[in-house]
Parts: structure tokens; C-alpha cells; sequence
């Protein structure tokens, strides 16, 4: 397990676009392969895994570094209170896009940002968080207090689809 004290985790900005598509790429390619096909995982890259330009806006959106190496993103991810606009009291705040590049999975990191996300969604006033995680996920976020609520299955550009896992928490 890596320590957080190794990384720095910033909002992400448009000046990481570029970096971010490339880690979504890898992480999409180099990690899922055993729950997605090849053909599935190409058309969900840039469909169903992009950036979400509003998360950067809304400073909801997150990249980690290492702190010996601040222009390499190891891993991403954000939230969002938007629908139009969610109510903290009502509704649940969207864990979004969590991606970790391959050479630095299993260290931690996607419990890293996974936690920043739901410490910034709460200081914003959320105590329930939802997502649609894939497959490869499901095991992380099972194990971080999320339940499964429904299996969906998501359509691809090239006619296939993505099987997607609709999961929530409520903090107690």
C-alpha cells in the first residue's frame, strides 16, 4: 500500500485534459481488459470514459502525483452535484470517473481519490454518495461501504454495450 503522504492530490485543470485522456486510455486498456472486451473497450473511450469539461469547471474533479514527480497523473477522479443542481438533503452526490494508471495499481490510489471525492461531496453537505462503476470496479467500491442497486447496460457507439453497476453509500 502506498502512503497518501507520497502523493499530492490537486484539482484537476484544462491544461490536464490532454494527460487525463491519456491515463483514462491506459487505465481503461490496462485494467479491464478482463471484464470488457477489446471491441467494448474501444468504443466506450471517448463515449462512455471522457472528460467531463464541467467537473474541471466546478473544481469537483481530481488528479494525484507523486510529490517527487508533479507533472506525472497517476490517478483521477471526481464528483458532481449537478443534475441541473442536487440538494445535499435529498439527493446523492455522483462519484465520477475514477481511474488509475496501470503501473500504479494496487497501491492505493483509487482509495485515495475515492475518499477525497466523498470528503469534498460531504463538506459540501452530502451524506449519500451513488455511481456507476464497471465491473473492474466493483470489488474497490464494495469493499468502501457501496451496495449494489441495479446492473445496466450502457449502448456504444459501435451498437455493443457496457455493462455498468449502479452502486450507492449512505454515511452514517
Amino acid at each position: 500500500m502506498t502512503s497518501p503522504s507520497q502523493f499530492v492530490i490537486r484539482p484537476a485543470t484544462i491544461a490536464d485534459i490532454p494527460a487525463i485522456r491519456t491515463l483514462v486510455d491506459l487505465s481503461v486498456r490496462g485494467l479491464q481488459q478482463s471484464d470488457y472486451s477489446p471491441t467494448q473497450i474501444d468504443a466506450s473511450i471517448g463515449s462512455v470514459f471522457g472528460t467531463d469539461r464541467q467537473l474541471l469547471e466546478d473544481k469537483t474533479y481530481f488528479v494525484a502525483t507523486p510529490l517527487n514527480d508533479p507533472s506525472q497523473l497517476v490517478a483521477c477522479g471526481g464528483w458532481s452535484y449537478r443534475r441541473t443542481q442536487l440538494n445535499p438533503a435529498t439527493d446523492f452526490a455522483k462519484i465520477r470517473a475514477i481511474f488509475v494508471h496501470p503501473a500504479w495499481s494496487r497501491r492505493g490510489l483509487g482509495t485515495m481519490i475515492l475518499a477525497h471525492c466523498e470528503e469534498a461531496a460531504h463538506a459540501a453537505g452530502f451524506n449519500r454518495f451513488e455511481m456507476g462503476s464497471t465491473l473492474t470496479g466493483v470489488p474497490l467500491y464494495s469493499l468502501k461501504g457501496y451496495t449494489e442497486r441495479e446492473r445496466t447496460e450502457v449502448l456504444l457507439p459501435n451498437g455493443e454495450t457496457l455493462e455498468v453497476v449502479v452502486m450507492d453509500k449512505t454515511l452514517a
